[in-house]
C-alpha cells in the first residue's frame, strides 16, 4: 500500500508541475474492486498515456484495461526516467509500457 500512496503523490505532483488544472484524488478503497484511488485532472494538453473505454466514441480507438500491477510497474519506470528515450507519441493510446515500447519500435521502422 505504501507504494500505491507514493505513486499517488508522484502523480499529483507531476500533474501539478505539468500545469494540470482541477486535480482531484478520489478515495475508492471501500467503493471499488478495481481501484484504490482515481485521480482526475483537467488541462489543455493533448498528451495521453492510456486509452479509456468511455473515450472510444470520441477517439475511435478501443479502450484498454491494464491490471494494477502492470500500471504501477510502468508508471514507476516512467517516473524514474527509464523510458525517456521513447518518443512521446509512442505513449499515445496504448495500454501497457510494453505496448509503448512496441509502438516506438514500429515508429522507428516506419521512419527508416
Amino acid at each position: 500500500m505504501d507504494k500505491i500512496l507514493s505513486l499517488k503523490k508522484i502523480i499529483i505532483e507531476t500533474l501539478d508541475i505539468n500545469k494540470a488544472q482541477d486535480i482531484v484524488s478520489i478515495d475508492l478503497k471501500d467503493k471499488s474492486s478495481i481501484a484504490d484511488y482515481m485521480i482526475i485532472a483537467s488541462g489543455t494538453s493533448s498528451r495521453h498515456i492510456q486509452p479509456f473505454f468511455v473515450a472510444e466514441v470520441f477517439t475511435g480507438s478501443p479502450g484498454k484495461l491494464v491490471d494494477l500491477e502492470s500500471t504501477i510497474k510502468g508508471f514507476d519506470a516512467i517516473c524514474k526516467g527509464e523510458y525517456d528515450h521513447l518518443p512521446e507519441a509512442a505513449f499515445y493510446m496504448v495500454g501497457t509500457i510494453e505496448e509503448a515500447m512496441e509502438k516506438a519500435e514500429k515508429m522507428k521502422k516506419d521512419a527508416a
